[in-house]
């Protein structure tokens, strides 16, 4: 009986591994594109390593407690200290979403974007990134909704989907204006929000809408799972992930699993949480930025390769030797202003031909 009783437990253990493991997706590593920038590195890049090794010092190191995530909070918001922008900032009103409008001179209140920040879901807020929402702003002329999603461990991970997939909704028949329906609708997110932007195309489709034009994901984390290589052959070279994540994808996977699942309130490789693991088909046109020295690499790459063969319309763009999320560096890093221009003229193209097929 004791040997019974042995092997069910060993038989639970490996059902409950594969469970929270998932589907292995390794078939989907089929190599990048060439990069966009970054070969070689513009003589900025220097400035931008110093200022991000000075950035993860202060915002502490890799041990998960209440006092580093408000260090996290606190040097994150502090990004955007001492900048002037462009665009007009406007706090939301009661009845609103939280977070803020970003409007630019030449904002279009019919055309809007729904930007969702970065900040590894504990931290990060429409604050932190205006660097990079007044910048879209004006490179594309949309109103811009930077949202202020309910961050963890206040929170569970799917509250900050719903926050996601319910701005989405208003923005479709609200703008800066007042209520009004939307000409055309985009999400862009970076990090953890680009993880949120795909997990929130995957609702609307599933959910009845609302129609959205375009996407663009940022870095974006896809798996939380932990299983792409990058994770490990980028530690290193990951100046802003390396130190606050690389004890994390060093672990055993069954001990990662259970601390995640803990920390994500559901399995790592549930969909909602992982859109890689989603159903990638009939997905809106789909941009992906990604530096080919951060950890996050693969995450990226798997889920263009993955949803271009599902049938979505996805393009990859890889920059070299950029640090996690470049785009905060603009308009100082020439790289990022070249990923900021790029995203414009995707976003405008995928605007163009639907108001011809309209």
């Amino acid at each position: 009986m004791t040997l019974l009783y042995l092997a069910l437990l060993l038989a639970v253990a490996i059902a409950l591994f594969f469970w929270l493991h998932g589907e292995d997706l390794s078939r989907f590593d089929r190599g990048y594109p060439e990069p966009i920038a970054g070969n070689p590195p513009s003589l900025e890049v220097h400035n931008v390593v110093q200022e991000v090794e000075a950035f993860t010092s202060v915002s502490g190191g890799s041990r998960p407690s209440r006092s580093k995530v408000l260090l996290l909070r606190q040097a994150m918001d502090s990004l955007s200290e001492g900048r002037e922008f462009v665009s007009e900032i406007r706090p939301s009103e009661p009845g609103m979403p939280a977070g803020e409008w970003v409007l630019a001179p030449n904002s279009d209140p019919c055309r809007r974007l729904l930007y969702v920040h970065g900040g590894g879901f504990v931290a990060g807020s429409p604050t932190s990134h205006r660097i990079i929402t007044d910048a879209l702003a004006r490179a594309t002329g949309l109103s811009v909704f930077s949202l202020d999603y309910r961050l963890a461990p206040e929170h569970p991970r799917l509250a900050g989907i719903e926050d996601t997939y319910a701005a989405l909704q208003w923005l479709a028949n609200n703008g800066p204006d007042g209520a009004s329906p939307a000409q055309s609708l985009v999400i862009a997110g970076d990090s953890a929000g680009g993880s949120l932007t795909l997990a929130g195309l995957q609702l609307a489709r599933d959910r009845g809408g609302p129609h959205i034009d375009a996407a663009v994901a940022i870095c974006p984390s896809t798996d939380v799972a932990m299983h792409s290589p990058s994770l490990v052959f980028n530690r290193d070279s990951d100046l802003m992930l390396g130190k606050s994540f690389g004890g994390l994808a060093k672990m055993p996977a069954p001990i990662r699993h259970a601390l995640l699942t803990a920390l994500g309130r559901r399995r790592p490789s549930d969909p909602l949480l992982s859109p890689l693991r989603g159903d990638l088909s009939r997905l809106p046109p789909t941009l992906i930025q990604v530096s080919l020295t951060e950890m996050l690499l693969d995450d990226g790459a798997r889920y263009y390769h993955r949803a271009h063969e599902a049938g979505s319309p996805t393009e990859l763009e890889t920059y070299d030797n950029m640090v996690h999320v470049w785009h905060l560096f603009y308009p100082t890093l020439p790289e990022a202003g070249v990923a900021i221009a790029r995203i414009a003229d995707f976003i405008a193209a995928n605007l163009q031909q639907r108001e011809q097929l309209a």
